[in-house]
């Protein structure tokens, strides 16, 4: 037991790094996935293929694959390194899950009645009106549960940074492993990704509980 208290100074060290790129990553592909959907749905053809293709893009190839290629892109292609380690992780996990979460977008506003929208333009209300008014209010029950999922997921997806070698959970947790010969730190670690996945369903659960209260209000 007191070794196990000894490995978890370090093992915090890197959680730290977990949360902050977990927070970091929601804080900015949730609001950067709305323009990427609304791109999607533009009339104007150029416009919706560089968004759906951006989407496919990062849609279709691994997120390790990714991370490698940020990672080194910089230093090979322009001989420079702009970012270190774990702000190549920031910058890659927000555009890959920006493209997850557009599409969530997507299918929750493409869910909506076209008569609303007809409607909202029958009482003369402009698009944003219309978008921010009576769309995304709407969406939200949509949207919320496969949020959620992305969101459990990404907690997950955070243990790959260690790749590049950012020293998040994982990465100081393998260190310990190798080190020690113990693989008690691998259980620890499993311990501690279980309840912040945990404490995310419950949010989760209480959150769709309460749009699914307001929605029988508003019949």
């Amino acid at each position: 037991m007191e070794q196990i208290f000894s490995y978890l100074p370090l093992m915090f060290e890197g959680l730290e790094k977990t949360i902050i790129l977990f927070f970091i990553t929601l804080a900015l592909s949730l609001p950067l996935a709305l323009p990427i959907a609304l791109g999607e749905e533009s009339k104007n053809k150029v416009v919706s293929f560089i968004f759906k293709t951006y989407v496919f893009i990062f849609r279709g190839t691994p997120l390790m694959l990714q991370l490698f290629f940020f990672y080194f892109f910089f230093p090979i292609v322009l001989n420079i390194r702009i970012f270190d380690d774990f702000q190549t992780a920031c910058l890659t996990f927000v555009l890959n899950y920006a493209a997850y979460f557009a599409e969530i977008y997507r299918g929750g506003m493409n869910s909506i009645d076209k008569g609303q929208y007809d409607a909202a333009f029958a009482l003369g209300l402009s698009k944003r009106q219309t978008l921010f008014g009576i769309v995304i209010p709407q969406t939200m029950k949509v949207i919320l549960p496969p949020i959620s999922n992305e969101t459990i997921t990404l907690v997950k997806d955070t243990a790959l940074i260690m790749v590049i070698g950012a020293a998040d959970l994982m990465k100081m947790t393998s260190s310990i492993v190798n080190r020690t010969n113990d693989i008690t730190p691998l259980f620890v670690a499993a311990v501690i990704y279980l309840i912040m996945t945990f404490i995310l369903t419950i949010i989760s659960g209480r959150l769709e509980k309460y749009f699914s209260r307001y929605d029988e209000r508003g019949e």
